[in-house]
């Protein structure tokens, strides 16, 4: 499956195209390949909110990635 992965609040960076099995798996994907450009002021207390949208049918999920774990769970209030 084809989804487009980006981080809310960071500027400069733009959406990816990643191909994954999941949206979890999709947001995981964007922080282990973009997370090492992201200043640890910037992540919000090691975790990362990523907005993964599926490209087939055009549904968006929010997730929060623990950037030392990568642990990802929903946004709150997702």
């Amino acid at each position: 499956m084809t989804f487009t992965a980006r981080a809310l609040h960071l500027h400069g960076h733009h959406a990816r195209l990643i191909d994954e099995t999941s949206p979890e798996a999709a947001a995981v994907a964007y922080v282990e390949d973009f997370a090492h450009d992201i200043p640890n002021s910037d992540a919000g207390g090691g975790g990362l909110a990523i907005l993964v949208r599926d490209e087939d049918t055009g549904s968006e999920q929010c997730f929060r990635v623990d950037l030392e774990t990568g642990e990802t769970e929903a946004c709150a209030g997702a």
